[in-house]
């Protein structure tokens, strides 16, 4: 005798979806009723009133302002260059660890005690722990990272 391609779960799903598809026809079902019972279909126009929100009433044209198109900024207005603030781009830090035979280390920085990593290629003058350094930033494949590493004297 052969065996059934219908499996359990195949049947179960099947069942799944009918049950669905069936509470579906029963909630539009009831919608209908209850819509043609109180005769109303809803909202038939939305309208925006001054502060934004929808409402079924019309807006009142007395509260109605006008606005210059002009005044409309899309987009962030341009900086002039008078505006623009000066930021240092050295910074300054101790070296909380660097391992000399694989170049490389972690710098924190005195502001706000970040961790940098630093390589070797960042690095100008000859290094070590407690060090006290200035450095630059500069993006990294995993972050930020600590180059034109040089002493404090």
């Amino acid at each position: 005798m052969a065996k059934s391609q219908q499996t359990f779960n195949k049947s179960e799903k099947e069942k799944k979806r009918l049950k669905k598809r069936e509470e579906k026809r029963k909630k539009m079902a009831a919608r209908k009723a209850e819509a043609k019972e109180s005769g109303k279909k809803g909202i038939q126009f939305a309208y925006v009133d001054h502060n934004g929100n929808l409402t079924d009433t019309p807006p009142d044209p007395s509260q109605k302002v006008e606005i210059e198109i002009e005044s409309i900024e899309v987009s962030i207005p341009k900086t002039l260059e008078g505006e623009k603030e000066e930021v240092d781009p050295v910074r300054k830090g101790k070296v909380s660890f660097f391992d000399s035979s694989k170049g490389f280390g972690f710098i924190i920085d005195a502001e706000n005690n970040e961790k940098y990593f630093t390589h070797v290629s960042g690095i100008i003058d000859t290094i070590t722990e407690n060090d006290k350094v200035t450095f630059e930033l500069e993006q990294g494949k995993k972050g930020l990272n600590a180059v034109k590493v040089t002493l404090i004297k």
